[in-house]
């Protein structure tokens, strides 16, 4: 996928087995998060700067979602943990990342694995063509993240008023 694109609506379910699709959130922007497992060091700084920033997101009216392999029940124990204050969603099947092409070969302690890359992707509001992809952050570094990602809509969304 590239920048402009449209992409794909898809249902996957939340931390409580709620069915959510993209096209749920068809009138706002939609941050799509991606990130290994659970629970674990990256994937937890990485969701907690989403959410110590997430008051600046909802203002805005920037939907925020959390994407993983991992089962209903384990983002449901993550997102309590953390209380983190957006959805995460369960991707068991890896349906919608196979779909992104987001399993890729990595090394972890020294040995080749099969993981999901962390990646993000920024989709505009549905303006009558569909919900377009606006960016992507590939192999993303968790520290700082979620900044990054505001700043970039920040600015997209001046650049739109010009």
């Amino acid at each position: 996928m590239q920048a402009g694109d449209v992409v794909e609506d898809f249902t996957l379910q939340n931390q409580d087995g709620v069915n959510v699709s993209l096209s749920d959130f068809a009138a706002k922007p939609v941050v799509l998060f991606f990130y290994p497992r659970a629970d674990t060091p990256g994937c937890t700084l990485e969701s907690c700067g989403f959410r110590d920033i997430f008051a600046k997101f909802k203002k805005a009216g920037i939907v925020v979602l959390g994407i993983s392999r991992d089962t209903v029940a384990k983002q449901k124990k993550f997102k309590d943990k953390y209380e983190l204050p957006y959805d995460l969603l369960a991707d068991p099947d890896m349906v919608l990342i196979k779909r992104l092409d987001l399993l890729k070969q990595k090394t972890m302690y020294g040995k080749p694995v099969t993981g999901v890359e962390r990646t993000t992707y920024v989709i505009a509001p549905d303006t009558g063509k569909g919900q377009r992809l606006l960016h992507i952050f590939p192999k993303v570094t968790p520290a700082g993240h979620a900044e990054e990602v505001f700043a970039l809509l920040k600015s997209s969304a001046a650049a739109g008023k010009k």
